[in-house]
């Protein structure tokens, strides 16, 4: 628990509470309001959570003033820098990082659980060809809870680190077949021989009439991206899970919720909503129009790609991604493609603009991952499925942090009711 520093006192009417106030390792000190309505009758008012501290946590933190995300304590630049994915996975879910026989045995369990059960095929067959892969995720990861049922007993820790393994691996293979279920191409099999970021691309890409090897540059740009979005603290989809474990619902059944929320256009789906709206703008001579129109407070159009919710300073995931969409735009050689430059022009204006910098409207992680995503040849339909593959493992570590919390318990947020008071009901005829 955290250092308890004091307390905060409330008024209200004649009367007056003693609040008790919390410091965490980082950030704003908290004021622990759980008995507050039995003391005072009275509920707090906060829309969305905004300032509401739902959970402990010690996984991932954020500083928006600052631009800095942690994992565990350790900055995201430098794992991205010298770390991999499953690297961060066992951190993620162990606290710490591994040593070189942990990492091995990690990656092993990891790759001997990419394959999924055969009876799945079938089930993607119960889709229309022309379903969003979202659409299909959320039900095939719903639905491993009816073939793992070896995994399902929350309050075994053994099981508890199955399901977690299960998922890592399994979740790629399962945004493959979606994906190639979406184009009519028969799935491929995962590949042992292959890291994690390879196995995925090759599963989206290869088919079996011919060989396909992974580049190195597109498989780093990858796991960049899958690092990248693999937490990020207590937003709307990560809330989803734990709300939903908060019931003992079955960890399959919790990180299917995950997707389900993340699948929204304001959360997962911003990086599609940026690439569509630099192909809706066209051309580099539009782009002023567009600007126009961001800055005018009338029209109700967004620039998407730009600012963060939470980062009030550069996202410093963006960054790092920046980097990755040089290197995967350079391999592939599509400087003179028209969407390319818009983001290219968009980018400098952005940096160099008055309104955009007195505002803090900084290109962020969605702008220049669905830049290199398109890049590499996915469709835009294929973008969250790839946030949300990369996202299991915090969702996981989350779930699994909120397992073990003795304060945990059911989630049952309040509310401010405007309805109708008390009203006696009145036949039809009467009426």
């Amino acid at each position: 628990m955290a250092e308890k520093t004091g307390t905060a006192q409330l008024t209200i009417g004649e009367k007056t509470f003693d609040l008790p106030m919390y410091s965490p390792t980082l950030g704003p000190d908290v004021v622990d309001i759980a008995k507050l309505y039995g003391q005072a009758d009275v509920f707090t008012y906060d829309p969305g959570f905004t300032s509401t501290a739902a959970c402990r946590s010690a996984i991932t933190y954020i500083d928006g003033d600052k631009g800095e995300l942690l994992y565990r304590g350790y900055p995201i630049e430098q794992l991205a820098k010298d770390s991999h994915f499953l690297e961060v996975c066992y951190l993620l879910l162990f606290g710490e990082l591994p040593d070189k026989a942990q990492m091995v045995d990690f990656e092993e369990r990891v790759t001997r659980h990419t394959m999924v059960h055969e009876q799945m095929n079938n089930f993607f067959r119960g889709f229309r060809r022309d379903s969003h892969p979202m659409a299909t995720m959320v039900g095939v990861v719903g639905a491993m809870s009816a073939f793992y049922h070896d995994s399902l007993d929350i309050n075994d820790p053994w099981q508890r680190e199955v399901a977690a393994i299960r998922m890592i691996a399994k979740l790629p293979t399962i945004a493959a077949m979606a994906y190639k279920y979406s184009i009519g191409q028969p799935f491929v099999f995962p590949k042992n021989s292959l890291d994690y970021s390879s196995n995925f691309l090759h599963m989206c890409f290869a088919v079996p009439a011919e060989e396909y090897v992974v580049d190195p540059i597109l498989s780093k740009a990858m796991d960049r991206i899958m690092m990248l979005h693999a937490d990020h603290e207590q937003n709307a989809s990560t809330s989803t899970v734990r709300l939903a474990g908060s019931s003992g619902a079955n960890p399959f059944a919790c990180i299917a919720a995950g997707i389900a929320c993340l699948w929204g256009p304001a959360h997962g789906g911003a990086n599609q909503a940026c690439l569509e709206m630099l192909r809706e703008i066209g051309t580099v001579d539009r782009i002023p129009e567009f600007i126009a129109r961001a800055k005018d407070k009338d029209d109700p159009f967004r620039l998407m790609g730009f600012g963060h919710r939470v980062y009030k300073n550069f996202d410093p995931r963006a960054t790092v991604m920046k980097e990755s969409a040089d290197e995967v735009l350079e391999l592939m050689g599509i400087h003179n493609n028209p969407t390319l430059q818009v983001a290219k022009e968009l980018e400098r204006i952005a940096l160099e603009d008055d309104y955009f910098i007195s505002k803090k409207l900084y290109p962020n992680v969605d702008f220049y991952s669905g830049i290199i995503l398109d890049a590499m040849g996915f469709p835009t339909a294929m973008f969250t499925p790839i946030f949300a593959l990369s996202r299991t493992v915090g969702w996981i570590a989350q779930w699994k942090e909120m397992i073990g919390d003795d304060e945990q318990k059911i989630g049952r947020p309040r509310q401010l009711y405007v309805g109708e008071t008390y009203r006696d009901y009145k036949p039809v005829d009467e009426r």
